[in-house]
């Protein structure tokens, strides 16, 4: 399951429109990055290091055996034909990510698709949440991770690392200044990676880590 990517997508979701919160571009770019680091967190790419064949920094694909989420898969295929720069990967897989998490999570029935006709806008396409069984823990976990000082599971880590990246983390939360500046510094906390120091870590949770660093730096970048 590509649960980084989907839960970040049913987090933009959950506001009364029912339609992804963020602006486009940096919607398609957070999107893209949360399925680099769901293969990442499951030890399938990673950044390549000095005296590799690819150039260091570069995401290469590994060799792992076993079924691939459909989300990811394609991300999984670029990257084993060629490795890549992180921010190229990122404006690649931006042009489609959203409508492959849309699909998917359409088939598994954890949002429908309503469009709406209206006069002065034409069609409006929103996607209502069928439950929120999902999103709720997921939500919870994130603002546990921020204001409550819970070590993140590597998923809600990812998510809080690829929101700060772009300063995207106004698109779940609204807050005084003193608020930002406590999730700001928060944020900025778990994105350099200190969650992996705050619990136990095997392989995946160090190459989730390892692999954000570059990534976040590219959609910094990108921004």
């Amino acid at each position: 399951m590509a649960q980084i990517a989907e839960d970040l997508f049913l987090l933009l979701l959950d506001n009364a429109s029912a339609q992804p919160a963020l602006d486009g571009a940096r919607r398609g770019h957070v999107l893209a990055a949360a399925s680099l680091l769901d293969l990442a967190l499951d030890c399938r790419v990673r950044p390549a290091v000095d005296g590799e064949r690819a150039p260091a920094g570069r995401l290469v694909a590994l060799d792992t055996e076993g079924p691939v989420d459909p989300v990811a898969a394609p991300a999984l295929a670029m990257l084993q034909s060629r490795p890549l720069r992180p921010g190229t990967a990122i404006k690649k897989l931006g042009r489609h990510t959203e409508e492959r998490l849309i699909a998917h999570l359409e088939q598994t029935g954890q949002i429908r698709r309503t469009v709406e006709s209206t006069r002065r806008f034409g069609k409006t396409v929103s996607y209502p949440l069928t439950g929120r069984g999902r999103v709720g823990p997921a939500r919870q976990a994130l603002t546990s991770a921020l204001f409550e000082g819970a070590s993140p599971a590597p998923a809600t880590a990812a998510v809080i690392t690829v929101l700060h990246a772009v300063d995207g983390l106004g698109a779940l939360l609204s807050l005084n200044d003193r608020g930002w500046r406590w999730v700001h510094a928060r944020a900025g906390e778990i994105a350099g990676g200190s969650w992996v120091d705050e619990s136990p870590s095997a392989l995946p949770e160090v190459n989730l880590a390892v692999t954000a660093a570059t990534v976040r730096q590219a959609l910094a970048q990108l921004t």
